[in-house]
């Protein structure tokens, strides 16, 4: 991909054996009718922690090893855990500093353990893109009837929508989270999950291609895959760093090198912006520019020489959702502030369907996960002016949280009113074949308390 849209880059992508006939039905939902007064900010961190707490809970009669489930039924992937979403979960827990929060990361730690020794074809490692944590029936009508163990012991991995693939950034942020419960709890298990992570990564995706760094993973038939992310790596830089710091190993350093280099090699001078990244190692992607790849690179990197792309993303990537927009689904008298996903978000066609048998896109749609990685990579930079910037794009964050998503399910039990982010204000289109919708999301979630306690995840 030169200069055009292609395979996504990102570890959003479904990298397994193919989407289950789900992905035809995730329409967009609304919620909330009217503007409410802003919450203190101490309340809208307590209900975002309780929607954590019920999306790890809403399965009970299947067992105390579990994972959280990543969106909110209505979503339409049921009891679907992504590997990503709940490494978020476990590091915005313990952001919290409470004991109820280091008990529910510790369960989450042990949990992506048990899948790391308990994978029902590989024992090498790795962990997969997202696990089943109860039962349901699909839409061919085939059983799913276990919880995220299976009743062979195996760890129930996704596979009626193909999430069985495994990618590096899936796995960076698997490892991050697990060498903060080591550092949080001292309890060596974790670290050596996280050590086996980054062994994986190292023999898998290590390339000796001209622009270097590590590869996107494989799929679900264990092919390796061709792209390079700039987003992956720069999770390494995190990942690498902070087993550098733990271990005492100088590997690491060594391996933070690699993928740090081939991030820099993204970094477009000229508009003061990251690349998407690559797709054979040679030529570098030009469109579309992702959010995450701007934000994230600053609170890895900590490089004042890049930090001017937090002001690209805020400058290009801005968007203000109201009703009166095209697809929007923000109830009337409301609008969100925020940024989109990509630059290619910006473009979208709003006269077709996002994908086969979902909604048109709202090219105004806010990514409230994407907006919360801005507000904490401004707050980590302090420059004039970053921490009122933040804190109007967390506001905007909390009113989602307080009026959007209503009457959502987790496990068919109803969600509390006003906890837990979408992932987006409307239907949008990310520009790498895929979309965020108006759904309760445990990743969304995550990010805004990240952003709302001044947690860098990504620091060594």
């Amino acid at each position: 991909m030169t200069g055009s849209q292609g395979p996504a880059l990102s570890r959003r992508a479904l990298i397994g054996t193919g989407l289950g006939a789900g992905a035809a039905v995730l329409t967009a939902a609304g919620g909330g009718t009217a503007e409410a007064a802003p919450r203190r900010p101490g309340a809208a961190r307590h209900h975002a922690q309780a929607f954590l707490a019920a999306a790890m809970d809403a399965y009970p009669e299947h067992g105390t090893v579990r994972l959280a489930q990543s969106y909110t039924d209505q979503a339409g992937l049921f009891s679907t855990a992504f590997t990503y979403d709940n490494a978020l979960t476990i590091l915005a827990l313990l952001a919290g500093r409470s004991a109820d929060g280091t008990s529910r990361a510790t369960v989450l730690g042990d949990a992506l353990l048990y899948a790391q020794a308990h994978d029902p074809d590989h024992d090498d490692g790795r962990l997969r893109q997202a696990y089943n944590v109860g039962p349901y029936t699909f839409y061919d009508g085939s059983p799913q009837p276990d919880g995220f163990v299976r009743a062979d012991g195996k760890a129930n991995v996704g596979r009626q929508f193909g999430f069985t693939g495994t990618a590096v950034g899936d796995m960076a942020w698997a490892g991050i989270a697990l060498a903060a419960l080591a550092r949080r709890t001292g309890e060596r298990r974790f670290l050596v999950g996280a050590v086996r992570i980054g062994e994986w990564i190292d023999r898998v995706g290590r390339t000796d291609e001209p622009l270097g760094g590590f590869k996107f993973g494989v799929d679900g038939a264990n092919a390796k895959l061709p792209f390079t992310s700039t987003e992956h790596n720069t999770d390494l830089v995190g990942l690498f760093g902070q087993l550098a710091r733990l271990t005492g190993d100088r590997v690491w350093r060594e391996r933070r090198s690699v993928a740090r280099k081939f991030v820099e090699k993204m970094w477009e001078p000229e508009g003061g912006f990251f690349y998407t990244g690559t797709n054979d190692g040679v030529t570098i992607n030009k469109s579309p520019i992702p959010e995450d790849t701007q934000t994230w690179t600053h609170l890895a990197l900590n490089s004042p020489s890049h930090s001017g792309s937090l002001d690209w993303a805020a400058r290009e990537l801005a968007v203000l959702d109201s009703a009166d927009r095209p697809n929007s689904t923000v109830p009337a008298g409301q609008s969100y502030a925020g940024v989109t996903f990509s630059s290619a978000s910006l473009l979208a066609d709003e006269d077709a369907p996002i994908a086969s048998g979902q909604p048109k896109p709202d090219r105004n749609g806010v990514w409230f996960e994407g907006t919360a990685h801005l507000a904490l990579a401004l707050r980590d930079r302090c420059a004039a002016g970053d921490e009122k910037r933040a804190r109007n794009l967390l506001a905007s964050v909390e009113r989602a949280q307080e009026l959007l998503g209503g009457g959502q399910t987790l496990g068919s039990r109803p969600v509390a009113a006003g906890s837990g982010v979408v992932s987006a204000s409307s239907p949008l289109d990310t520009g790498f074949g895929f979309g965020y919708y108006p759904y309760r999301h445990t990743g969304a979630t995550a990010w805004y308390l990240l952003a709302a306690t001044g947690t860098n995840p990504l620091r060594a």
